[in-house]
């Protein structure tokens, strides 16, 4: 935890930080205009409190019915000026004590109103954050539309929405680029494979005919799932507008499945711990893209597992926090810790690894691995084994439990 959260009750909001700025100011102004009141008071009461301009004759004697003394003129006079002084001292100390307790009284006030006028005047920040929450949602037709005064905060808005508009038309023109690259991607590569794969099942074609036609099969192959990466990557990377709950549990073992073949004659071995039953390990999300994150996570695993009797041991188990974790645990060669952040780059493939054979991949699984897990608002990492290869941890949110259907009123009729 943050010191600073354990130190502060409550967060400081601009809200508050404006509420302790007007009320420090008001406090400040205060303070003065007391100190300003006792000198201004201070001076008139030394003015006003002068020996009046008369003699009394030494002679005369003057009983102060108080104490009973007799003064005479020189001593009553001396009394007189104290007499005068203490009762000032005691108004100006009077008017000091009741001028702060006003200040404190209207302080509170002023904090009180500061409060409630610092959320008048920043509501609308309020409405720009959802509205900004709201777009985070994947929702970019959501705008703020600020009405009101022509003021800063109505600027700010309208830059806002300015803002959402471009990036509105320009995600569209990528969907669009994205639907069209699909298309006249794929069909020349179709096309291109299947005319190989007729002309490699002549009978009468020539040996070098034949391995030509392979090599430019692997090539063509290796094409298409360049093509296929790179689309699934483009899409990974906006947000999910739908949500549904899968069974994580399921999504490995279905990439598990599609994986033993390929893992057998490589030679590497699979061991899964998943959950017996379904259903234990349920999280929110695409359950195709999930389970291309799993068979991506499985495929990377055993085909750049170089060691002699190399494995590949997948787990599922709930998170601690909700929702689910996916861990795979792979033996081969030692991973640089420097290098592992590298590796969901795309096109980017471990230290050593090959670039030039087909059967390498493409350099993009661990790339659409990261990209489908933040769509999730899930996380990824990677952590190198000192005995050799990865430990790739997955966690997905959980999925909100379905609402109850509501209970029949008596005497319903079904």
């Amino acid at each position: 935890m943050d010191i600073r959260e354990s130190l502060l009750p409550f967060r400081p909001t601009l809200r508050i930080r404006l509420t302790m700025f007007y009320g420090g100011m008001f406090l400040l102004a205060g303070l003065i205009m007391v100190l300003a009141m006792y000198l201004f008071v201070d001076q008139a009461f030394g003015s006003a409190t002068q020996v009046p301009p008369i003699r009394v004759d030494p002679n005369v004697q003057i009983t102060n019915t108080a104490t009973g003394q007799v003064l005479t003129g020189d001593q009553f006079r001396a009394w007189l000026s104290a007499y005068q002084q203490h009762e000032a001292s005691d108004a100006l100390h009077v008017l000091v004590w009741k001028s702060l307790a006003a200040l404190l009284a209207l302080l509170i006030l002023a904090v009180f109103f500061g409060y409630a006028m610092a959320g008048r005047v920043l509501s609308p920040l309020g409405r720009i954050t959802r509205t900004a929450r709201q777009v985070a949602s994947s929702d970019l037709h959501r705008r703020i539309e600020l009405d009101g005064p022509d003021d800063e905060l109505k600027e700010l808005a309208d830059t806002f929405d300015d803002m959402l508009d471009r990036l509105d038309r320009s995600f569209e023109s990528q969907q669009k680029f994205v639907a069209n690259a699909s298309h006249e991607l794929r069909t020349p590569l179709a096309i291109n494979r299947t005319l190989l794969e007729v002309q490699l099942s002549d009978p009468e074609a020539p040996p070098e005919l034949l391995q030509l036609g392979k090599t430019l099969l692997a090539t063509n192959e290796r094409s298409e799932q360049l093509v296929e990466g790179l689309l699934l990557l483009a899409r990974s990377d906006n947000e999910l507008t739908e949500r549904k709950p899968v069974d994580l549990a399921e999504v490995a073992r279905q990439a598990l499945e599609q994986m033993r073949g390929e893992a057998e004659q490589r030679g590497v071995r699979i061991r899964s711990a998943l959950p017996p039953q379904a259903g234990e390990v349920m999280v929110a999300g695409n359950g195709v893209l999930l389970e291309r994150v799993a068979l991506n996570l499985v495929q990377n695993a055993v085909k750049y597992n170089l060691a002699e009797d190399g494995w590949v041991d997948v787990q599922v188990h709930a998170a601690v926090n909700g929702g689910g974790e996916l861990v795979v645990v792979n033996s081969g060669p030692v991973v640089p810790g420097y290098d592992v952040e590298n590796i969901f780059e795309p096109f980017r493939r471990g230290k050593g690894r090959e670039r030039t054979r087909s059967d390498k991949g493409v350099g993009l699984g661990l790339s659409i691995v990261r990209s489908v897990v933040r769509a999730h608002h899930g996380s990824i990492e990677a952590v190198p084994r000192a005995e050799g290869g990865l430990l790739i941890r997955v966690r997905i949110p959980a999925a909100k439990a379905p609402a109850l259907p509501p209970l029949p009123t008596r005497g319903a009729t079904g």
